[in-house]
């Protein structure tokens, strides 16, 4: 079962949203929030494999509430998903930098909406290559925060093909057939290399490898 917090300021959203993913067999929502310091507050006591959090609200905003429950070490299995209204919001990169595992428009269609949380559930990125692409530039055009670039020389080759093919919205799957081997072994270089990097997911690899310079945009 997918544990699953609302977090949005507006009822109407979090209603709209609670409406479809009552309707799922394997989806329970298990608490509602209105601003980020309530979602903290939630998560601590609920523990959900999902927080849906809105970018922008009143006390604490999406973002911030994202930097707390990825630094707090008892909330390590939460993966936040950025709600936004718009394709790029201007704080969709900071939100990733956060801890977010990726984000969704708020008018995507609920079939999409549904896959994103069960996809976000497993521990992948929510960046499809296109996004990707628009994130790449983002990375690029604004200063970017220190890099570990020593870490990356922690890498095996076969983990930094993996983190490069992460970077170009791959899933774990299609990495596999890509480098020839099984799935869980694609998963397996996926997360040692997020250990040696100190990453917490997908997201935060995907950001990293293109601020590092281990991916850069014409290789997309």
């Amino acid at each position: 079962m997918i544990r699953v917090l609302l977090v949005d300021d507006q009822p109407l959203i979090r209603s709209g949203f609670r409406a479809l993913l009552d309707l799922e067999d394997d989806i329970e929502v298990v608490a509602e929030a209105s601003d980020g310091r309530e979602a903290l507050e939630l998560a601590r006591a609920h523990r959900p494999d999902i927080a849906l959090v809105d970018i922008q609200m009143p006390v604490v905003d999406g973002i911030e509430a994202t930097r707390r429950i990825a630094a707090d070490p008892d909330l390590a299995g939460v993966h936040v998903v950025i709600l936004t209204n718009y394709g790029m919001d201007e704080y969709v990169l900071d939100a990733l930098r956060a801890g977010a595992a990726g984000f969704l428009v708020k008018d995507v269609l609920p079939e999409d909406f549904l896959h994103a949380v069960r996809v976000a559930a497993r521990g992948d990125a929510l960046l499809a290559p296109s996004i990707t692409r628009r994130l790449i530039h983002r990375c690029l055009a604004q200063p970017a925060p220190a890099v570990a670039g020593p870490a990356l020389t922690e890498l095996t080759g076969r983990e930094r093909e993996a983190v490069v093919l992460v970077a170009r919205g791959l899933s774990n799957d299609e990495i596999a057939g890509r480098m020839v081997i099984s799935p869980l072994t694609a998963k397996t270089h996926v997360n040692r290399a997020m250990t040696k990097l100190g990453v917490r997911d997908r997201a935060q690899l995907v950001v990293l490898a293109y601020e590092s310079g281990l991916v850069t945009p014409n290789e997309v």
